[in-house]
């Protein structure tokens, strides 16, 4: 029997990478950057954590801002419509009978979808915002549950690159350790995200690796260089 593969990532799924993405990358730049300028670990932790901090918060607000904008934009979209189907309901039957005339049916099996589509107000409507606008009811909780996703795949994200600095004190022999673990990392993240986004996952964890490896590396030497050193 042929089986269909689909990617089905949810969008706790798509949160978890949108944090784990930017908490693995930057605070392994910003850590990269102070071990080119200062030699204690403890000073990169700090600044570290403190990045970390203010990012899962930054990070878990936009998710939530991005959630709450995309209940507002369905509700407006929701509203103007049952208007629509109450002011000028010939002209949303039209409506109803373009999206079937692109699945090739008949004038007259458009009609009789028309006529019994326009029986039921919700259903009409329903309809409406999903085949005419490709709107999909949004999860009233998604903006709470976006931001606390988000904000959580960043800070387990961003202690991964600042661990070594917790149990090595000179910061530039935490840094070598550092890229180690972090790059490893940065490779499995991005080839199982590859693989759940239906991308070539090898190819994908080499990109998300080179692009980790080029913000620390940018980041140590202009530490470097700023310091003359």
């Amino acid at each position: 029997m042929h089986k269909e593969h689909h990617v089905t990532s949810s969008e706790t799924i798509r949160d978890i990478v949108i944090g784990m993405s930017d908490g693995l990358t930057v605070p392994f730049a910003l850590a990269a950057g102070l071990s080119g300028a200062v030699t204690s670990s403890g000073l990169v932790v700090t600044a570290g954590i403190a990045e970390i901090v203010a990012g899962s918060i930054a990070m878990g607000l936009g998710g939530f801002l991005a959630g709450r904008t995309e209940a507002d934009h369905y509700n407006s979209e929701l509203k103007r419509e049952y208007n629509e189907v109450e002011l000028v309901p010939e002209q949303e039957k039209a409506e109803v009978k373009e999206v079937f005339a692109e699945f090739g049916l008949s004038t007259h099996l458009q009609d009789q979808i028309a006529e019994e589509l326009s029986k039921d107000k919700k259903k009409w409507v329903d309809f409406m915002m999903k085949y005419e606008l490709g709107l999909e009811e949004p999860d009233p909780n998604r903006a709470t549950k976006s931001a606390f996703t988000i904000g959580i795949s960043y800070i387990v994200g961003g202690i991964i690159p600042l661990s070594p600095y917790l149990i090595i004190h000179t910061a530039q022999e935490a840094l070598y350790y550092s890229c180690g673990v972090t790059l490893i990392c940065l490779f499995i993240f991005g080839y199982f995200k590859s693989k759940l986004t239906g991308q070539p996952a090898l190819s994908g964890a080499i990109k998300v690796v080179i692009i980790g490896a080029l913000a620390a590396g940018a980041a140590f030497g202009m530490a470097k260089l700023i310091n003359g050193k």
